[in-house]
């Protein structure tokens, strides 16, 4: 069972190179980076590691498309570029699709910020996400070939891509909830403040929940980098 590991990018020069480190010690079956048109280091950092950047017009949901038209694996991995896999993941992946009802799924999540409330909210992530069974894309959403085709792949939006493919996926069958965590950057949250980032977080679901269009939303969500 081939996993290919997709990260779209986009300036990620501070946070790609620890991310490719950390994936060279699992082995993985084919990790695609799929470029949204970087101006700093980024394409040379994914070079010295032997991980071409693929390009692409910018957009995470249109990148992460093209990643997976390029993938050769059975199963894919959409991983963020300021995400740390456990050494575990794959096994795990594996070890849950064995299961032929299992459709995809997501792992646990932990912040890898100093503030206090940072464990609280990771918490929080995965037990949402657990009960609720959709992944925001800092939890590497993964998934068998087939069923994202059949899903018709991340839906063309500026935002919340990841909570409109994860609920599609939810209807195709059973989704994993590993309990095995990645790590991910808390730079929003210490850039922005962990309460304002927190309220900010709820108000745009709140608010696409009532119908908002994605693109209006994204007007108040900056890219952190």
């Amino acid at each position: 069972m081939r996993i290919s590991i997709i990260i779209p990018v986009l300036n990620e020069e501070k946070s790609i190179g620890a991310t490719l480190a950390a994936l060279q010690r699992l082995k993985p079956d084919e990790v695609i980076v799929v470029d949204g048109g970087s101006i700093d280091g980024t394409r040379e950092i994914c070079a010295s590691f032997g991980v071409p950047a693929f390009p692409s017009p910018p957009g995470r949901a249109m990148q992460m498309n093209h990643g997976a038209g390029q993938a050769s694996g059975d199963i894919l991995l959409f991983l963020h570029a300021d995400t740390l896999l456990p050494d575990s993941a794959l096994n795990d992946i594996r070890t849950v699709m064995e299961n032929s009802r299992c459709v995809g799924g997501r792992f646990d999540v932990e912040l890898d910020g100093d503030h206090w409330m940072l464990c609280v909210i990771a918490a929080m992530i995965s037990l949402r996400s657990r009960l609720t069974k959709t992944a925001t894309g800092d939890q590497a959403i993964f998934v068998r070939r087939e069923i994202f085709e059949k899903i018709g792949g991340y839906p063309d939006i500026p935002l919340m891509e990841d909570i409109v493919f994860s609920r599609a996926l939810k209807g195709m069958g059973k989704v994993a909830c590993l309990r095995s965590r990645v790590i991910t950057s808390a730079r929003r949250w210490e850039m922005e403040g962990v309460w304002r980032t927190i309220w900010k977080m709820w108000t745009l679901k709140f608010l696409y929940l009532l119908g908002i269009p994605p693109a209006r939303l994204k007007r108040y969500y900056s890219d952190a980098r």
